[in-house]
């Protein structure tokens, strides 16, 4: 079974067309900021999703898992736009998982609520009526795995791109992970990451607010992952004392440093290999593998 992990695309696809009162609040500043710095680095971004996707197909990957940032700046065309331009990516045999980032809930003017319906697929749970998708976590399982989608995400003030795992989030992962999982590897997905590349804590102002509540949970669960976004390379974290690897997926269409991160389980063997974007295409660069929970 293949699942394919990517996240922050970034496609600000529509924006033009948002009207001036998308901007009356903190998207002004937003907006600044992509003119200025952000919008080269994601130019090409259109692109490397059909690159992504033609990998997709080739690969045969089951699986589509997105921890968000589909938007530069989250308003109602662009999340209509990559809805569109993202379905074929998306749309895998199995399947898809996806839970927001901070840029698809940019500010608190109903984006939520259009999110979850342009993307209503990704944020479907295997069990209904337990919370609503962008609030309480996601519960989905595969062949060889179960994911579970934690909602990490909201609108942030104007100086502000933090996150927070809700503690009613927590203490329904904290009993969720103790369930019997017949042998199925567990990948617990979010935005924001718990660490960085080196194992320090993000910054209070852009990372996860409680990161160390989150792997407290997860401390001493075994054949797990930590997988998320937020931060624009790939990388692999194994932290002292802590069971789960950490496996940002890294952004798919920053220009030089595209990555994502394909995984495949097969009857307890477990293989994550990063991918690299060179000459028009998405191809397998380094590899680590994991074999019943140890890498």
């Amino acid at each position: 079974m293949k699942l394919l992990h990517f996240s922050d695309l970034h496609l600000e696809d529509g924006l033009s067309t948002s009207g001036l009162g998308a901007f009356g609040n903190k998207r002004a500043l937003g907006f600044t900021n992509l003119v200025l710095r952000r919008r080269a680095h994601f130019a090409r971004a259109r692109e490397k999703v059909e690159a992504l996707t033609r990998f997709a197909d080739e690969e045969a990957v089951d699986v589509a898992l997105c921890t968000g940032d589909f938007t530069a700046l989250g308003t109602a065309p662009e999340l209509e736009s990559a809805a569109r331009l993202t379905q074929r990516l998306r749309a895998r045999p199995l399947g898809q998982v996806i839970v927001p980032g901070n840029h698809d809930l940019y500010v608190d003017d109903g984006a939520d609520a259009h999110f979850r319906a342009l993307f209503a697929d990704g944020l479907a749970t295997d069990r209904p009526g337990e919370a609503e998708p962008l609030d309480l976590p996601i519960v989905r399982t595969f062949p060889g795995v179960t994911i579970l989608g934690l909602g990490s995400a909201r609108p942030n003030p104007l100086h502000r791109s933090s996150g927070r795992v809700p503690d009613a989030q927590l203490r329904w992962l904290r009993d969720l992970v103790a369930e019997p999982r017949a042998g199925r590897y567990l990948l617990v997905a979010l935005h924001y990451a718990p660490r960085l590349w080196d194992g320090r804590p993000d910054t209070a102002l852009h990372g996860l607010e409680n990161h160390e509540a989150l792997l407290e949970v997860l401390r001493d669960v075994p054949r797990c992952a930590i997988v998320f976004g937020h931060i624009h390379h790939g990388y692999v974290v194994r932290l002292p004392g802590v069971s789960p690897v950490l496996v940002g997926a890294g952004s798919a269409t920053y220009e030089g440093r595209e990555s994502a991160v394909l995984w495949t389980f097969d009857e307890g063997h477990v293989e994550a290999t990063k991918l690299e974007f060179a000459e028009g295409r998405f191809r397998r660069a380094e590899t680590f593998v994991e074999r019943d929970g140890r890498g």
